[in-house]
């Protein structure tokens, strides 16, 4: 069975970027399992996994243009200390929500003092090569939930 439009995948793999720095991995944790043809992973990898068969191993390349996007330096702005909780201890690196008039959306903390926070509005991995290397372990037929849904409904989950 091939990975084609309305097929679950499960896979294992091992993320790392230019400089062979493991950025993710699922080979400690279960098998990732996802809808194909349905948006539910950056492009550049499901486009790479069309058509593949379970024992498909491989390294596939992803650029920024294919993954995360490339890095927007007008994604980063300062926001007013006082719009936090006073009492929250803001530090770089942190990752914070808000709201937007498309929904909620996430921000590195790339800066702190008591005037400011500088929040950075890219994804994490936003103007980075990605290196996956993937091993394919089951193709199956989605379910017409799963289907309906748009993802995949491990472990019998429903909603």
């Amino acid at each position: 069975m091939k990975a084609t439009h309305g097929r679950v995948v499960s896979l294992h793999y091992t993320l790392t970027d230019d400089l062979g720095v493991q950025l993710d991995s699922s080979r400690e944790r279960e098998p990732f399992a996802y809808l194909h043809g349905y948006g539910n992973i950056i492009p550049g990898l499901e486009n790479a996994l069309e058509g593949c068969e379970v024992g498909f191993n491989s390294a596939i390349h992803v650029t920024p243009a294919d993954g995360y996007g490339d890095y927007n330096p007008q994604a980063v702005f300062e926001a007013p200390r006082d719009q936090f909780p006073p009492d929250e201890n803001i530090q770089v690196g942190m990752r914070v929500q808000g709201e937007s008039a498309q929904g909620i959306v996430n921000f590195t903390v790339v800066g702190v003092n008591d005037q400011v926070v500088v929040l950075d509005a890219n994804h994490p991995m936003a103007g980075k090569n990605l290196h996956f290397a993937v091993d394919v372990l089951e193709v199956r037929d989605a379910t017409a939930q799963e289907l309906a849904h748009g993802h995949v409904h491990a472990h019998g989950h429903d909603h």
